[in-house]
């Protein structure tokens, strides 16, 4: 369908949308142009979705929701529901989601909570696959893939670039880093350092993730550097705090380096060992 809206300067402006006529769309939501609502779909008051999205059928958008461009949302997926804490008592949180995300089916994604600062955020160009859960007051990167029906606990964060397997739990409060990857069936309970490979129950670290540095372009010289951080946090019989003062010693001033040392000083959960 096409519809029309009043620009700023007055002029009467021709916005295409394809809202099938089974979805109910709040007369309040933003819907911005080129953007497509399946069968049976239904978009809240307080919804705010980019153009070029694409929502399939039989979706649910809610609460304070911000979508941004050329999203694909699959059939099924429940977008912006409350949080489920409860802790929880009704009050005003968001979710913000980016652009060029995909969201595949039954998945669901949950707002913010007061106590957690209020809102989910997830970024740009990732691919959160079918029956998946984040749950609330996650904050997610850019570039992620989240495999089918994984379970992110609240609070989480998860870096760029991080590849999770199926059948993943997260736990709440838990932090992974760049470019690391999380194999299927996994249970993290503390947090992954960037670039590794974890794996099992609990999560016990596997090595390097070469195969994602190299297809992030990492240089040989800087995967080299990643891996001799790994040596000394992982096989020289050091504690956390020691192996930070080596690597801060040893290695070169990479920025890599330095994001993978930001992020142990902050590992109040512990790391995968």
């Amino acid at each position: 369908m096409n519809q029309t809206e009043t620009s700023k300067d007055g002029k009467v402006v021709h916005i295409r949308r394809n809202i099938h006529p089974t979805a109910i769309v709040h007369p309040d939501a933003i819907i911005g142009k080129d953007v497509e609502i399946g069968p049976y779909s239904i978009i809240g008051p307080e919804v705010e979705i980019g153009d070029g999205t694409k929502i399939g059928p039989r979706v649910i958008i809610e609460g304070w929701t911000v979508i941004g461009k050329n999203n694909k949302i699959y059939a099924g997926a429940v977008v912006g529901n409350e949080p489920q804490d409860l802790k929880f008592k009704g009050e005003r949180t968001y979710l913000f989601i980016g652009d060029n995300n995909i969201i595949r089916e039954y998945a669901t994604i949950s707002r913010g909570t007061e106590g957690g600062g209020g809102e989910t955020r997830i970024g740009n160009n990732n691919l959160i696959m079918s029956y998946v859960h984040v749950g609330h007051d996650c904050q997610l990167g850019s570039n992620v893939i989240i495999s089918h029906g994984s379970g992110i606990g609240g609070h989480v964060t998860i870096e760029d670039r991080v590849v999770i397997g199926g059948l993943v739990g997260v736990h709440q409060f838990t932090k992974i880093g760049r470019m690391a990857m999380v194999g299927a069936h996994t249970m993290v309970t503390k947090d992954v350092p960037p670039y590794i490979i974890v794996d099992g129950n609990p999560a016990k670290p596997y090595g390097i993730n070469i195969v994602g540095l190299r297809r992030n372009g990492l240089s040989p010289e800087l995967r080299m550097e990643i891996k001799r951080a790994y040596k000394i946090l992982y096989r020289s019989n050091l504690n956390v705090a020691q192996a930070i003062e080596q690597m801060e010693q040893e290695l070169a001033g990479y920025e890599e380096i330095d994001h993978l040392l930001r992020f142990l000083r902050s590992a109040d959960r512990g790391i995968c060992r």
